[in-house]
């Protein structure tokens, strides 16, 4: 089971042991999710994993087959009106009403919702960079973004999820995206993100959670995920030993024509490693935790998992 943050009636998403099938494919099989009131939770997984079927039944979209679902403890299913009234969803391919301004879409959008805060959607509008009085149409596929964008984020929501929001959106834009939902965690707002940036998942979540065909796999924060893994170690040596093997506490050391040794270390050997470098007259010296890359591939390491990964 995923670690929880807080007792099951405290939780913001609160899944246990969901099950989805289509026919014959499980799509879920007995996933386990939490993530608790004000925490942006990232959620990692290649195309096919079941990132995007989970959501869709958080949205009460589609129903599962077994399980516990709860969004802000109520039943995604059943209560999907008042749900909707107090989440915003922006999907990784946004559809616009053709015949409506970017606008009126935002305007409809926040309605259902219950109203918009015009001087916030005034502000987004602005810092996206986007014209509101075009038509759906005309838009690209990075303004269709911005226009779910700014819907979800004027609005007076407790809980946002997303799914890969900034598909579609040019650096700039991914970093005032970011900026934004820094603004929201400070309010308190719950954010579910499916992302395939790694960088913007590593900035924004307090906790990450790995999806491998159906299951949760790893759950936790950065630091917890990373007291598993190796770090990287690289060293520029005066002296180096002729056989870089004889290091023992590195792995797979390996020395390049400047007497440059990288490798890797188990977290709790890195100062054995440092006292093993000693000797051989260190002039430059890099250690550095693995990124969430490196967590997220070390679940798809071998190459039929390989081939799942480049699907996404």
């Amino acid at each position: 089971m995923a670690d929880d943050p807080a007792t099951a009636h405290d939780l913001a998403v609160d899944i246990e042991d969901l099950v989805k099938t289509f026919g014959s494919f499980t799509a879920l099989d007995q996933l386990t999710l939490s993530v608790a009131p004000g925490e942006v939770h990232g959620f990692l997984g290649p195309n096919g994993a079941g990132k995007s079927t989970t959501i869709r039944v958080l949205l009460g979209l589609l129903r599962p087959a077994s399980g516990r679902v709860r969004l802000l403890g109520a039943d995604p299913w059943t209560d999907v009106v008042e749900l909707h009234r107090r989440l915003a969803y922006v999907p990784g391919d946004v559809t616009l009403w053709p015949g409506l301004s970017g606008g009126e879409t935002i305007d409809l959008l926040g309605n259902l919702r219950g109203g918009l805060d015009p001087k916030r959607r005034a502000e987004l509008i602005d810092r996206f960079e986007l014209d509101p009085t075009k038509k759906g149409r005309t838009y690209s596929k990075g303004n269709r973004q911005k226009v779910a964008i700014v819907a979800a984020l004027a609005a007076d929501v407790e809980v946002l999820i997303l799914d890969e929001p900034t598909s579609g959106l040019d650096p700039l834009m991914e970093s005032i995206f970011q900026d934004e939902i820094a603004a929201e965690k400070t309010k308190g707002t719950t954010v579910l993100l499916s992302s395939h940036i790694m960088s913007e998942v590593e900035a924004l979540a307090d906790r990450v959670s790995i999806i491998r065909q159906g299951r949760i796999v790893e759950t936790g924060t950065l630091d917890d995920l990373r007291g598993h893994t190796r770090v990287t170690i690289e060293a520029t040596l005066n002296n180096p030993p002729t056989d870089v093997g004889s290091i023992g506490v590195i792995h797979d050391a390996r020395l390049d024509a400047r007497n440059r040794l990288t490798g890797s270390v188990d977290p709790d050997q890195v100062n054995a490693a440092m006292a093993a470098l000693v000797p051989h007259e260190m002039t430059a010296l890099r250690v550095e935790p693995a990124s969430l890359e490196d967590l997220f591939l070390q679940q798809y390491d071998n190459p039929l998992d390989r081939d799942e990964l480049s699907t996404t």
